[in-house]
């Protein structure tokens, strides 16, 4: 694969905003801005108080597509820390929930499928997600564009392979056994389901950019339960699928897993102009691991923010000293939020990043 070369400006189709000066696209161009651009995985969320308060008695999938809430939702840590991006809220599920799988996030156990999807009967039976099922979230876009002034919104979308492994398992698993145990022992029935998946994956991207998102992020949570092999083998053709399909429009692409460091390269080459790094290995290895040019994102332990400030702000300091080794470096953290986290301190973190 031949080095990474940083993302050309495009300019912006008829409805996108112009942010020729944002830090976190520069970054993604693999530019270097003025300061380190700083976001959070699940910055808007449980851990502020103020979601809590406009949550309550609304289950999660409603408010994801309700246009006001999840415009204000997202807004929410974009006020309160002063990050330089928005990730648009809303759930990995929400185009299968859209589409008409039956599907619901169980508080304190995750999304739970009705019915496993494990033969090729299920899979020939699953809905497709058509553009105007999703057309909530794309009027939140819209609401999110008028009002985020500066800065940037990231889409996203689960990538097939996460999202297979809800289906399939019935649930979040710790294993994921029965996904595995389809791929080898019917290739057919998983590629025909990772197939569909991803075009639902990249109709629900398509939806977002349509109405104006700035970036993209393919979220592939649990890929890191995979070998390289079949990563390439019966992942990375999908995953590419999706991210080659929003190539025309020009905005960054962000592929992100969970335990993934043996796996980024293999990420990259499914398409990204970023990728996402988690905690368990260093910036400056991962961009060696890439090849030594490399965009990356990434990487503080969310754990960590429950630490004393003396250890988190070594922390930030390390982390944004090995992102140096790379073409741009967008500071993140390693995977989500955690709901206990007091956000007085995220608000702190982005202060440092932005001083370093």
């Amino acid at each position: 694969m031949p080095p990474t070369t940083p993302l050309p400006r495009h300019a912006a189709p008829s409805g996108r905003r112009e942010l020729p000066e944002a830090p976190f696209l520069a970054a993604a161009r693999g530019e270097r801005p003025a300061r380190t651009p700083v976001w959070f995985m699940r910055q808007a969320g449980r851990s502020l108080p103020e979601y809590r308060a406009l949550r309550e008695g609304v289950p999660m999938l409603d408010s994801c597509f309700d246009p006001e809430m999840l415009a204000e939702i997202t807004l929410q840590p974009v006020r309160r820390h002063g990050v330089d991006a928005a990730i648009l809220y809303s759930d990995i599920v929400v185009p299968l929930k859209a589409a008409g799988v039956d599907i619901d996030i169980v508080p304190g156990t995750g999304p739970v499928v009705a019915t496993p999807v494990r033969d090729l009967a299920a899979v020939k039976a699953l809905p497709e997600l058509e553009i105007d099922q999703v057309s909530k979230v794309a009027d939140g876009v819209g609401l999110l564009v008028e009002r985020l002034g500066e800065t940037p919104l990231i889409g996203f979308a689960g990538a097939p392979f996460t999202l297979a492994s809800y289906l399939i398992e019935g649930g979040p698993s710790r294993n994921h056994e029965h996904t595995k145990a389809l791929m080898h022992t019917s290739p057919e029935v998983w590629h025909e389901l990772a197939g569909r998946l991803a075009d639902l994956a990249l109709t629900f991207l398509r939806a977002q950019l349509d109405a104006g998102v700035d970036a993209v992020q393919l979220f592939d949570s649990w890929a890191g339960a995979l070998s390289e092999r079949d990563y390439r083998e019966f992942v990375l053709p999908h995953s590419a699928k999706v991210l080659e399909g929003v190539a025309s429009y020009g905005v960054p692409r962000i592929h992100f897993g969970v335990g993934t460091g043996e796996l980024l390269a293999a990420m990259r080459d499914a398409g990204a102009d970023v990728v996402g790094v988690d905690w368990r290995i260093p910036l400056d290895e991962a961009v060696r691991r890439l090849g030594g040019r490399a965009v990356v994102q990434g990487n503080l332990d969310p754990a960590l923010l429950h630490a004393s400030w003396p250890v988190l702000e070594a922390e930030v300091r390390r982390i944004v000293e090995e992102g140096k080794a790379a073409d741009g470096h967008i500071f993140n953290l390693g995977h989500g939020v955690l709901p206990g986290i007091d956000p007085d301190v995220l608000t702190r973190v982005v202060g440092l990043v932005h001083e370093l």
